[in-house]
Formats: structure tokens, sequence, C-alpha cells
């Protein structure tokens, strides 16, 4: 059997040209949803089809990003795979699939550049922030919380609990504002 999976990161999105291509490609059963892909454990409909997966169904995904977006994910994905003896192919992008050792070889060389791409993306971001903030032009969110109020609230003799529950944050939120 062939087993679908698509996936988008937000609600915005569609996942109708996944389906169709899915479709296509000859899946009798398809798996999507929408969530982010940074991690595979709030992932349900990914955990349903690879539980659905039986030895000698293959798992087709569109595209090797829809599936996992680091190395150490997508090995997990595919060696639970491979010990139910179920195979596992990219459709947009030949050559990635699990039958054969080359295959094999273009997933984890794939998989390696996609995580290098992702740290070299954060590097550059945190970069920009740094930059940003020697020029005084990022400071970061600004505060949702008053110290003050939490402090004259404090002084009127109201508990942690009673400042978070008045002030609608969290009792360690009013703990870190007494402390500084």
């Amino acid at each position: 059997m062939i087993i679908g999976y698509a996936r988008v990161s937000s609600t915005s999105q569609s996942l109708d040209i996944q389906h169709e291509a899915l479709a296509a490609a000859g899946a009798e059963k398809v798996f999507s949803e929408k969530v982010s892909g940074r991690s595979t454990t709030d992932r349900e409909q990914l955990a349903l089809a690879m539980s659905f997966a039986r030895e000698g169904d293959t798992l087709i995904v569109t595209r090797l990003d829809r599936l996992a977006r680091s190395v150490g994910d997508l090995h997990r994905i595919i060696e639970v795979l491979t010990q139910k003896g179920v195979g596992f192919r990219c459709l947009n992008q030949p050559g990635v699939d699990t039958d054969t050792s080359t295959g094999r070889l273009m997933l984890a060389m794939l998989a390696a550049v996609a995580s290098f791409e992702a740290d070299i993306r954060h590097e550059r971001q945190m970069e920009g922030v740094r930059k940003a903030q020697a020029a005084g032009k990022y400071r970061g969110r600004p505060a949702s919380i008053d110290p003050t109020k939490i402090r004259e609230l404090k002084a009127k003799g109201m508990g942690a609990a009673a400042i978070a529950k008045h002030m609608g944050i969290g009792r360690a939120s009013v703990y870190r504002a007494l402390a500084a």
C-alpha cells in the first residue's frame, strides 16, 4: 500500500497541491496536518501514518522538508520505517528513497544540506539582531508586565498568587519582578 503524508506549517496554507501530487502517485491513504515541522513530537498525523504503515508499504511525501526539518528527526523517522519494513519515497526529489543504497545516500546528503541551511539562516538572524542591538535599533519585545504595579500590590499585602491572578500573569513572573 502507498501511504501519503502531507504537511504545511500554518493553518492559512493549503494542502491541496500536496494532496493532488500524492493521489497522482497512487497514495491510497493520506495523512495530513497543518503544524510546524520543527519537531516531530506534536505531529499526530505523522505518528498515525507511521503506526498505520505495515511491512511492504511505502510512505511517500512531496518534498523532504514536509517530513522532517532536522537530520536527527529524519533519521529517526526513516529508522522506524525501516525497522517496520516500510519503504520511503520523496516525489519531488527523485532518487530519494530507501529502496536503494544510492537513494539512502541521497536522503542523508539532502538532510544534511537542509540542516546546514537552517543553521546558517539562524546564524544570520542572530548576527542581524546583534548588529541592530549595537546600533540601538533593537531592544527586544516591549515589557508586558508592569513591575511597579506588582510592587504596589505587594505593598498592599497581596500575595504572589493573588497578584498573578489579578494581573493575569504567571506567579513566576511576579517573583521575577519582585526580585528585580
